[in-house]
C-alpha cells in the first residue's frame, strides 16, 4: 500500500469521528434547569414583580422607618413609635429601623 491510497482513508476516518454535539442537549446547568422547569409547567419567564416600594412615604426622604413608614428625621420616627426620645434607638441603615428600648 502506498501513502497516497492510505491518506484519504485516514482523513475520512478522522473527519467522521469528530462532529458537532447534538443541539437538543443543554450546554449549561442553568439551561438544563430552565428546560426541566418548563417541562414541569413552572414559570420560567424570569421577570417577576417584587411589589415596588416597600415603605409608606417618600422614597427620597426615607432615612428612618418604623412600622413600614418612612421618616426624614429620627425625631419624627421616635414620635411615631411613641416611646420617648430617651428610650428610642435606631439601628442599621438604608433606612435605619427605629425601635423602643
Amino acid at each position: 500500500m502506498s501513502l497516497r491510497s492510505v491518506l484519504p482513508l485516514v482523513v475520512a476516518l478522522l473527519a467522521g469521528c469528530g462532529g458537532a454535539p447534538a443541539s437538543s442537549e443543554p450546554t449549561t446547568a442553568k439551561e438544563k434547569q430552565r428546560r426541566e422547569a418548563k417541562a414541569n409547567g413552572e414559570d420560567v419567564s424570569g421577570s417577576r414583580s417584587w411589589g415596588g416600594w416597600r415603605y409608606k412615604g417618600d422614597r427620597n426622604a426615607c432615612f428612618y422607618s418604623f412600622s413600614g413608614r418612612c421618616f426624614k428625621t429620627e425625631d419624627g420616627a421616635c414620635a411615631a413609635a411613641k416611646c420617648g426620645k430617651k428610650k428610642c434607638t435606631s439601628s442599621g441603615g438604608g433606612p435605619a429601623i427605629v425601635a423602643c428600648k
